[in-house]
């Protein structure tokens, strides 16, 4: 497992133990974690702290992007797409994207190279979730 693939999902856990969605994510510039987040709407009562804000967040003001790679547990929505064409990363690498098609063709069109991992780990761990939470998920993704 990729040690930047496996903080993500460490993040996921974390997320899923303080009782919200389980959903991880890490910005790694020059082989190192610069920024760590997870998905903390159900935490903070706030409808856009997907993992991949929290993790840019986290990050803080960085300047430049392009040289960065965003990992996440989950194939990014189209908020986390739109901050990732934004701010300019080049690339995404997703645990997955079967519970959760996400946003692919609009990252693509925009130049960011996105990598699917179809890594069982993540298949499991939002498999596991969304059958515990289908009113959570579906509040989640803005299909309630």
């Amino acid at each position: 497992m990729d040690k930047f693939m496996q903080a993500a999902i460490d993040e996921a856990r974390k997320g899923l133990s303080e009782g919200g969605i389980p959903i991880g994510s890490v910005l790694v510039k020059n082989g190192e974690i610069i920024g760590r987040g997870h998905n903390r709407r159900v935490q903070e009562n706030d409808p856009v702290i997907h993992a991949e804000i929290d993790c840019l967040r986290n990050a803080g003001r960085i300047g430049v992007y392009k040289d960065t790679v965003l990992y996440s547990t989950l194939m990014p929505c189209y908020l986390c797409a739109g901050a990732s064409v934004q701010f300019g990363i080049k690339k995404i690498i997703a645990g997955e994207q079967e519970t959760f098609k996400g946003a692919v063709e609009f990252m693509e069109s925009h130049g960011i190279e996105v990598i699917d991992l179809d890594l069982k780990e993540c298949k499991e761990l939002m498999k596991d979730f969304i059958k515990k939470n289908p009113d959570l998920w579906f509040e989640d993704i803005g299909e309630l």
